[in-house]
């Protein structure tokens, strides 16, 4: 009986054995994976500043040339330098003589039509004043026309003293003292007497004779 559960006993543990042979699983060696290179960052390389641009020169606009061009202007041969228009100034010849026969009619010429114009707008400004008196209501408006008439008469009052002065200049014409300065003696020159033909004084003595009247005023 003893021998029969030791034999038992003992196919009992080969089975168990077979079986614990059977359950364990062999475990297939785990292979070591290399550790991974870590990646190397590669740093980038500072960027250059750019250069900074140089501002372009402003473009000057393209004029197109035409095939017509400008006309060219006329010079004028009466050019007016005195206060007679129309009438071309004197053109001096060379070693021609001072005031001669041709400079006293040129001037002339200047003086009787200077005169002829102020006389002309004497008369103008009387029958404007004739035509143009009116008695009105609103004493706003009779200022007004009064102002009016009293800058009309002192800008012909002086016209009028300037025509005496012209008439004096056209005796001094026909006397031949025409030209010449009335303090000195010296010729007044032919440009100036263009410019004021009514000139009594050179222009050294005309200068003098405004520093008196400012020292003395």
């Amino acid at each position: 009986m003893v021998a029969k559960k030791k034999a038992v006993k003992s196919k009992a543990t080969v089975k168990k054995k077979a079986v614990a042979k059977k359950t364990t699983v062999k475990k297939a060696p785990v292979k070591k994976t290399a550790p991974r290179k870590k990646a190397v960052v590669k740093k980038a390389a500072p960027k250059k500043k750019a250069a900074p641009k140089k501002k372009a020169a402003p473009k000057k606009a393209a004029v197109k040339k035409t095939g017509a061009s400008k006309p060219a202007l006329k010079k004028s041969t009466t050019s007016q330098i005195g206060p007679v228009p129309g009438i071309a100034p004197y053109r001096e010849k060379k070693g021609e003589e001072y005031m001669n026969e041709d400079q006293i009619e040129h001037f002339r010429d200047i003086l009787l039509a200077w005169k002829r114009s102020l006389m002309e707008e004497v008369d103008r400004t009387v029958h404007h004043m004739q035509d143009d008196a009116a008695n009105f209501p609103d004493p706003n408006d009779r200022a007004t026309q009064e102002s009016e008439f009293s800058m009309e008469l002192r800008a012909r009052d002086r016209e009028r003293k300037l025509i005496k002065k012209i008439e004096e200049s056209v005796r001094h014409l026909d006397s031949d003292d025409f030209g010449f300065c009335e303090a000195c003696g010296v010729e007044i020159g032919i440009k100036r007497l263009e410019a004021r033909p009514t000139a009594t004084l050179c222009i050294d003595c005309k200068i003098l004779d405004e520093i008196r009247e400012k020292q003395m005023g």
